[in-house]
């Protein structure tokens, strides 16, 4: 039996879990332990299985007040999908003036997810 410990993070509890899987995680047996609801479980079945993060980083920004700004994916993207992702985002610069929520790469790394501003830049004229 193959163990793991893991800390939910889908609500504000932070259960700390222990999981216990026959096999490869995706077999018929899985016991999770220690979640206070029913997203532990649900969490820790998608933490083996199929585990996505939100990429961060930064962008290039021309003619900005500011010479970059940050960007995060619209939704969690499976993990092995984030060096191909940031690596097209290296790739990327834009020009001011740029708005929280302006979307900067469509479909990044064909998960379907949009990648978006976080942070605006005013032009460095002052026009926004």
């Amino acid at each position: 039996m193959t163990q793991k410990r893991m800390t939910c993070i889908l609500c504000p509890n932070g259960c700390d879990l222990d999981v216990a899987y026959h096999g490869e995680p995706s077999g018929q047996t899985l016991f999770v332990q220690g979640n206070l609801c029913p997203k532990g479980e649900r969490y820790a079945l998608e933490e083996l299985l199929h585990p996505k993060r939100t990429l961060t980083t930064s962008i290039l920004v021309r003619g900005g007040a500011q010479p970059q700004t940050s960007v995060k994916t619209a939704a969690a993207i499976p993990r092995e999908t984030l060096h191909r992702a940031r690596d097209a985002l290296r790739a990327i610069a834009i020009d001011a003036p740029v708005e929280i929520g302006d979307i900067v790469a469509r479909d990044i790394a064909a998960t379907g997810v949009d990648v978006v501003v976080t942070r605006r830049v005013r032009r460095t004229d002052g026009v926004r």
